[in-house]
């Protein structure tokens, strides 16, 4: 490294080029929206990665889901599948109804 003194009185722009670049930021985490198995569309589902006609036809046949690793558990998709979609889903569930009064 020089010597500080090495710089006194260099322009500007030579001291810019000496000086260390700052670092660059972070990359921001994906902003991806969760895919929902309970309400998604065919064309939605297809959007993952291991999930073409026929599987995203099965998770739509096999609604609803409580949780998303029913997906594998109940042999709609095989594991190695769910382990690569499994950040990108959710099974939400549906609002409760509202009770309804009895007839009297």
């Amino acid at each position: 490294m020089p010597h500080p003194t090495a710089f006194a009185g260099a322009p500007a722009a030579v001291l810019a080029q000496t000086a260390k670049p700052p670092a660059a930021p972070a990359p921001a985490a994906p902003t991806t929206e969760l895919i929902d198995i309970n309400t998604a569309d065919k064309a939605t589902l297809m959007t993952l990665d291991g999930i073409g006609e026929a599987r995203s036809d099965a998770i739509i046949k096999g609604r609803p889901y409580r949780a998303k690793n029913e997906l594998a558990d109940k042999g709609v998709i095989p594991e190695a599948v769910y382990d690569k979609i499994k950040d990108r889903i959710i099974a939400r569930q549906p609002p409760p109804k509202p009770a309804t009064p009895a007839k009297k």
